[in-house]
């Protein structure tokens, strides 16, 4: 049995289970569907198991992997779905970092048998398109389908889950969130590592060379293009926030115009309320309405008298994941 598991992997379940379906391999799609108590990972936290019992990504931590594959051969076998019920010990909660147990149900999917390989195929191509997309299973029957809409809050949420008769699991499938800033600045510097702690990929914009030195972002490579030019190739969508840090309007104002004209979750601009203010009647003498203006979070982040780079970048980073929350 071989273990595949690094985090881009982790990511790609779907993908990999129809590789190793077209590769003639099998597979079974293993997802968490419901938790009690302290379980290892989220609902709708997913592994693919292959005919010879590889695996990819996981569903408890490492606490019943093992248990899984041979269910899942089973499953592939007999070509049929099924659902599993584990405990986890409170022992085996803690090898993986848990202050105790809890309770895991499990739903196996052959490929090809329960879960069409044309179907399978429709999410990955979702997934690779960046759409958000809903996969409905019923866990009694295995019939399934894929919705691109119907599911808000669940896709606002992040939250796979029961449906209120019970037997309808939907796993939501959101692309990774994207953070666009513009201006290598010292709150950037903070802001970059925050962000994709969080779990968003962060693209940095700056045209001017001297600010996006290797030396202040080592790990990073700066985007040299003007903002607007850039921001377009990017194309900014419901997954994506942009955040500009330049404080020079000849480099803010025409990336807030391409961001104005797209459907970014979040839109927020460094400076004072004062200096928010002008931007806004620059904003109205070129034609923006009161309501599209109003997308613009400035004075940038929550009001919580951030003072330092790093307080102002915490500021921002908790003010973007609560405009995604919150109703």
């Amino acid at each position: 049995m071989t273990e595949i598991n690094s985090a881009k992997q982790i990511e790609a379940i779907p993908e990999q289970a129809l590789a190793w379906h077209r590769e003639g391999r099998g597979a079974v799609l293993a997802t968490v569907v419901q938790t009690w108590g302290s379980a290892p990972r989220r609902i709708g936290g997913q592994m693919v198991i292959s005919g010879q019992g590889d695996m990819a990504g996981s569903v408890s931590g490492g606490c019943v992997e093992g248990a899984v594959v041979l269910e899942a051969l089973e499953a592939l076998s007999a070509g049929e779905i099924k659902v599993l019920e584990y405990g986890i010990s409170d022992g085996d909660a803690f090898a993986v970092g848990l202050a105790c147990g809890g309770t895991i149900r499990v739903l196996l999917e052959p490929v090809g048998a329960v879960l069409s390989e044309p179907l399978l195929a429709e999410l990955v191509a979702a997934r690779a398109a960046r759409q958000p997309m809903a996969y409905c299973v019923n866990c009694e029957t295995g019939a399934n389908a894929l919705h691109a809409h119907g599911y808000d809050e669940r896709m606002r949420l992040d939250r796979s889950g029961f449906e209120p008769d019970g037997v309808t699991f939907v796993s939501v499938h959101n692309p990774k969130l994207r953070l666009i800033i513009v201006g290598a600045v010292h709150i950037a510097q903070a802001l970059v590592p925050m962000a994709e702690l969080a779990g968003f990929d962060v693209y940095l914009i700056d045209p001017r060379g001297s600010f996006g030195s290797i030396e202040r972002f080592p790990n990073h490579q700066i985007i040299e293009d003007w903002p607007d030019q850039a921001l377009r190739d990017l194309q900014l969508e419901a997954r994506s926030a942009l955040v500009l840090l330049t404080h020079d309007p000849k480099l803010d104002d025409p990336a807030l115009q391409v961001g104005l004209a797209s459907n970014a979750y979040y839109i927020g601009a460094l400076g004072s309320t004062r200096t928010h203010h002008t931007r806004v009647e620059r904003f109205l003498s070129l034609g923006f309405s009161q309501a599209q203006i109003g997308r613009i979070h400035g004075p940038v982040g929550l009001p919580i008298r951030a003072a330092t780079p790093a307080e102002i970048a915490a500021s921002i980073l908790a003010q973007m994941i609560a405009t995604l929350r919150l109703p």
